[in-house]
């Protein structure tokens, strides 16, 4: 790539990093449907012309942020078993899980959406990017060959991303290292039987 195409590629990464802040500062002050790109663009201190070379709308812009999210999420996911021909559970360890460092590290960005209604589209995204991995490049050798592969995914991933949420929604009451350390604990743990307290 010719220099002037490198300070290009910069400079369109530059204005739409701005635009993505822009949003995200906005959405701490109002929900998204509020907000509107003559407001996104002056934060920006860009005008919208720069803005729909970019996006097409509003919405488009929010889904690259939530992207970024997402990629970054995936490479987080896939850190225990990147290359590697077999990935052994039981050999997990805290410091090898890195989900909730992705997550801390994004600990603004994920507060932001939360507090807003298009939480429940990112969650929806994650979910189904994170199925998607887990389906196409983690099969599994069951013992019980009458488990149903895809419900036995949904149901986990299902219960990591609302280990995640309950995380966030606390205000990251706990370290990521205590989180990654419970994970394991969680997974490794099979209860036969619990005691029961309801009264009779």
């Amino acid at each position: 790539m010719t220099g002037m195409g490198k300070k290009v590629d910069r400079r369109v990464l530059r204005s739409k990093e701005a635009l993505k802040q822009a949003l995200l500062n906005l959405m701490e002050q109002k929900d998204f449907d509020a907000i509107s790109i003559t407001e996104i663009v002056e934060r920006a201190n860009y005008n919208r012309g720069t803005f729909y070379t970019h996006y097409e709308n509003k919405e488009a812009l929010l889904g690259d942020i939530m992207e970024d999210l997402i990629q970054d999420l995936l490479r987080s996911f896939r850190a225990p078993y990147e290359n590697q021909d077999v990935f052994r559970i039981d050999e997990l360890t805290a410091n090898s899980v890195q989900i909730f460092e992705h997550i801390y590290t994004n600990e603004a960005v994920y507060t932001i959406l939360l507090k807003s209604k298009v939480i429940l589209g990112l969650k929806e995204r994650m979910f189904q990017a994170i199925k998607q991995i887990a389906m196409e490049e983690l099969v599994y050798e069951r013992e019980d060959s009458d488990i149903n592969p895809e419900l036995s995914a949904v149901y986990a991933i299902n219960a990591l991303l609302g280990l995640i949420f309950h995380w966030i929604e606390g205000g990251f009451k706990y370290p990521p290292s205590y989180m990654q350390e419970q994970l394991i604990l969680i997974i490794n743990w099979h209860p036969r039987e619990a005691k029961t307290n309801r009264k009779r």
